[in-house]
């Protein structure tokens, strides 16, 4: 089947606080509308879910519901703020992070937490309907453009698709190095589901203290309480204590992991929170592209949240760290980097086809 598409540009005067409809492709819709903060949203719909977008501030999924179900992370923002701080506005389901610096600024760094794409305004954003090989589908892509003269000057093309009948999206970036020299590079996909107590991680890789290692450092944003410390320790040595999230782990202020992933014959490394029903919340990235599969969990009484995959190219320590480790991907001049994610939800039998399909990978391996 050939790809066929159709592009419709969005500009902000098209935005109410009124949601009003938009777009409308069979059972695949777009409607538009402004939060009373101000920030501009896109809500795609399909027979399964919907996701709200933010088109201008950093095109993030701000909230992502399939199968009756709110996978987005709790936490403490009721909808997104106009503001370019990351803290500030917390709580999206993808947020990016990038591109030129990801990850927590610490000692000489001088980037913001996660760099500047999180919130980056884009200049640019649009809506796309079509159909390909796997189906009928509508989505948003934008461009932003980051321009600082003598040091910086890339686009970052985003797409998010979503398609008919079914309950996961794919997530797509594409960042171009628009100078004539090379481009330093560093990219975190923050996907946020939400925990569930008692539900069990199932994902591709060796679950050993050599493929899953526990960072101990400790970031300024965040205050341990009694025994956080003892905590960490104890996983370094045993993470697969955390595999079941039972109440009471102690990942208050929150624990984050790297992993080693392994890809499966089509390139494909799985992640999957497993319910109790049998259903699942379920990621897949591609290892090639981006090779740390860091893992955060935060479970406090305000923000609630199971990153149990954040694909990245660096481990999220500040630019100066991962550079000194080696985890600067660069992109020759003109060159570009895509990646690809998928992202939603896995019906019970689904879930138990992956939990084989991961066994399978890992056991291959051995």
């Amino acid at each position: 089947m050939s790809h066929v598409e159709s592009t419709i540009d969005l500009f902000p005067e098209y935005f109410t606080l009124a949601e009003r409809p938009f777009l409308q492709c069979g059972e695949l819709s777009a409607s538009l509308f402004r939060f009373s903060s101000g920030v501009l949203a896109v809500r795609l719909s399909n027979g399964r879910g919907e996701l709200v977008m933010l088109p201008f501030q950093g095109q993030q999924i701000w909230s992502a519901q399939f199968d009756g179900r709110n996978i987005t992370m709790q936490s403490m923002f009721d909808q997104p703020r106009p503001t370019q701080n990351y803290l500030e506005t917390y709580g999206g389901f993808l947020i990016h992070c990038g591109a030129t610096a990801m990850g927590v600024p610490m000692g000489a760094d001088t980037h913001p937490l996660h760099g500047e794409l999180p919130n980056a305004p884009y200049q640019q954003a649009w809506l796309v309907c079509g159909e390909d090989k796997r189906g009928e589908y509508i989505g948003l892509g934008g461009e932003y453009r980051y321009t600082v003269a003598f040091n910086h000057n890339y686009s970052a093309t985003p797409v998010v698709k979503l398609y008919a009948g079914e309950a996961r999206c794919t997530i797509g970036l594409t960042v171009t190095n628009l100078k004539r020299t090379p481009m330093e590079f560093m990219y975190l996909a923050h996907v946020n589901f939400r925990p569930i107590d008692n539900g069990r991680l199932v994902y591709s890789a060796h679950a050993t203290p050599e493929h899953v290692r526990v960072r101990e450092s400790i970031p300024d944003h965040v205050t341990p309480g009694p025994g956080y410390r003892e905590f960490l320790q104890e996983l370094s040595r045993h993470p697969e204590i955390h595999h079941l999230l039972k109440p009471g782990l102690a990942f208050d202020p929150e624990v984050v992991l790297t992993i080693d992933y392994l890809a499966d014959s089509e390139g494909w490394g799985h992640t999957l929170q497993l319910y109790p029903d049998g259903s699942a919340d379920y990621i897949r990235h591609r290892p090639q592209q981006l090779d740390k599969g860091v893992r955060w969990i935060c479970r406090t009484p305000d923000q609630d949240a199971l990153g149990m995959v954040l694909p990245a190219t660096a481990e999220p320590e500040g630019y100066h760290a991962e550079k000194a480790k080696g985890n600067i991907k660069i992109i020759p001049a003109g060159g570009s980097y895509s990646v690809e994610i998928e992202a939603g939800v896995l019906t019970p039998d689904e879930a138990q086809q992956m939990v084989k399909h991961i066994e399978e990978i890992v056991a291959k391996d051995e």
